[in-house]
């Protein structure tokens, strides 16, 4: 019944016999096309009885994935004396007098504040920002357990990017980054530059800055795996939203020469052609670029008989590609990949680590490049960027970037 069902059965696990009888655990990866009664059909088998299902993924978010926990021990009365009232007096005057002791005496060298509006969460678009909490605690657990960075998550109850730009920046100073986190297109461009502008500590877009690192590192590996070289391929970027605007303006920025953009919004186009890319369409891009990046948000997009041999494909929407890459490599692209190999999480936590530990002002064009060729340099063979869970490579994308201030 669950093979009919089509379902990929990542595991079987015999619990115990008793007598005549086996208990299976068998876990199953469901997505929204499945039938919601395969359970209630398993269970009326005339040998089976089903005791007890769960999910795992809201079993791992039950409660939340991130807390807030004392650096300190607290176990007298002198303890909380001295971390508290009177003794804290005598700190919070010292930082009045010398601000710059703020990075000495509280966390604020290490707190990011992870903030959105929830108007481009994930591959669900607007779908407010208490429903995209998940995403910004799952951040801030990255970064805790990949940096060491306490991550603070901050929802924004407001679409004006102006009124936006105004809130983040009255609460900035308790933070020593900001991170931007799935705010739509166009209203993220405007927030994240004019906050740079206002504010004199590291913000960054995740989508648009992170996901071009990582694009970058990934493109740097597979030109190498086929001899080529990144400068010289005419590369199509197919969607110009946040991380396609952003990847667009990282690569030009690392020497490609030829950038072609599609997509269906025309107000798109302007951005692309102000950083020095060319407006073009889907179809001109698989005909003629030697690199595709996908970042539109449609599943299935890429007709498979329109990819050329030798083509590289990053189809990188997640959780859903534009195009699966075992279908692109079986059409002939030389190599291909998605957005669950390709992803932000290989870059945000060594970025920020670098620049909270270089003390930086701001994130420079000259840190994502130093972090998207530490990235590409850390592959494992056949991979195009590391493992996202390898600490010694967040590690050193965070040397690096800190060696790159200016």
């Amino acid at each position: 019944m669950v093979g009919e069902s089509q379902l990929l059965v990542e595991n079987l696990n015999a619990v115990r016999r008793d007598q005549d009888r086996t208990v299976w655990e068998l876990t199953l990866e469901f997505d929204e096309t499945v039938d919601n009664t395969l359970i209630e059909r398993i269970d009326g088998l005339p040998d089976t009885r089903v005791i007890g299902k769960s999910d795992r993924v809201f079993d791992r978010h039950r409660g939340g994935k991130i807390q807030t926990v004392a650096k300190v021990p607290l176990n007298s009365v002198q303890q909380l004396r001295d971390i508290y009232t009177p003794g804290v007096a005598r700190v919070c005057l010292s930082i009045r007098d010398d601000i710059s002791l703020a990075r000495q005496y509280t966390n604020i060298a290490n707190t990011v504040a992870v903030i959105t509006n929830g108007t481009a969460i994930l591959g669900l678009g607007n779908i407010g920002p208490l429903a995209g909490l998940p995403v910004m605690e799952g951040k801030a657990a990255l970064f805790w357990h990949l940096a060491g960075i306490s991550g603070v998550p901050i929802l924004i109850d407001e679409t004006d990017p102006h009124r936006i730009i105004e809130i983040i920046a009255a609460i900035a100073g308790g933070f020593g980054a900001i991170q931007l986190e799935d705010i739509a297109a166009p209203a993220c461009f405007t927030i994240e530059e004019e906050l740079r502008r206002r504010l004199d500590r590291p913000v960054l877009h995740d989508d648009q800055d992170a996901t071009a690192v990582v694009t970058l590192a990934a493109l740097l590996q597979a030109t190498r795996q086929v001899g080529k070289r990144l400068d010289d391929c005419v590369v199509g970027q197919i969607g110009l939203g946040a991380a396609g605007i952003g990847i667009a303006r990282l690569l030009l920025r690392k020497g490609v020469r030829d950038l072609l953009g599609a997509d269906v919004d025309e107000a798109a186009f302007p951005r692309l052609e102000a950083l020095g890319g060319r407006r073009s369409t889907l179809e001109e891009i698989m005909r003629t670029a030697d690199i595709v990046v996908a970042t539109t948000g449609r599943r299935g997009l890429i007709p498979p008989e329109s990819v050329r041999a030798g083509q590289i494909v990053l189809a990188l929407s997640n959780p859903d590609p534009e195009i699966e890459p075992v279908v692109a490599i079986a059409h002939g692209a030389a190599v291909a990949a998605d957005g669950k190999s390709v992803n932000n999480v290989g870059g945000f936590p060594g970025l920020f680590r670098g620049a909270l530990d270089a003390d930086a002002s701001r994130f420079s064009a000259a840190m994502l490049i130093a972090a998207a060729e530490t990235l590409a340099s850390r592959a494992p063979e056949g991979q195009l960027v590391p493992d996202p869970l390898d600490l010694a490579s967040h590690r050193a994308v965070a040397a690096a970037v800190r060696a790159a201030v200016g």
